[in-house]
């Protein structure tokens, strides 16, 4: 039924406006993506991944997830303007997320070529991309994980207990660990033990 608009949505926005369909009723974000449209931007096909932002409207779907002209950036450095909208059955449990992705590259190549500048994020806008899109979801979740990093400012060697359960609360509030194999990933990338990732994460959802 909205694979229509996606077609006429893109056709009006160009080649660098990519509309996707995730169904989310099953809950597997390894391949979520029901129907897309230029594709090509994200590196994304039918039976692709869903986004971190996915994991965190599955973890927590109660509330309205809803989102418009939000920032996002694609694997490869790419900024984006987006816009989300999410379905629910007659329950009230999402099953599905309408999304549109659009590639601000050539936009902002033209205004180079002509001496503009581009306009400046407003200072309320937080700084990090809110949506991180990739051709796979090993490729997000890496991106979760450096972010995560990033907000300790410190080398992973000089990491203490503390700070290693600080970044695995960030991570579990951006849903991380809905996705496959996380612990895998975390513990990997902070030089720790699944085990012990696990029992950082007990002592993070115990509060």
């Amino acid at each position: 039924m909205l694979t229509p608009l996606m077609e006429a949505i893109a056709a009006v926005v160009g080649p660098h406006c990519e509309v996707v369909l995730h169904d989310l009723s099953r809950g597997d974000l390894d391949s979520s993506v029901a129907a897309i449209v230029n594709g090509d931007l994200s590196g994304r096909t039918v039976g692709g991944p869903s986004t971190n932002l996915g994991a965190e409207v599955l973890r927590d779907p109660g509330i309205d997830h809803d989102a418009h002209g939000y920032r996002g950036r694609t694997a490869d450095g790419r900024e984006l303007t987006s816009s989300s909208v999410y379905y629910r059955d007659l329950e009230g449990h999402i099953i599905a997320a309408f999304c549109i992705n659009v590639d601000l590259t050539p936009v902002q190549t033209a205004m180079n070529a002509l001496g503009a500048l581009v306009p400046e994020v407003r200072q309320d806008v937080v700084e990090r991309p809110k949506e991180l899109v990739g051709p796979d979801i090993a490729t997000m979740l890496d991106d979760l994980v450096e972010e995560a990093i990033a907000t300790v400012g410190k080398p992973v060697p000089s990491l203490t207990k503390p700070e290693r359960i600080r970044i695995l609360r960030l991570l579990e509030e951006r849903g991380a660990f809905r996705i496959k194999r996380a612990a895998d990933t975390v513990s990997a990338r902070l030089g720790v033990s699944r085990v012990t990732v696990y029992g950082y994460l007990d002592e993070v959802r115990r509060g």
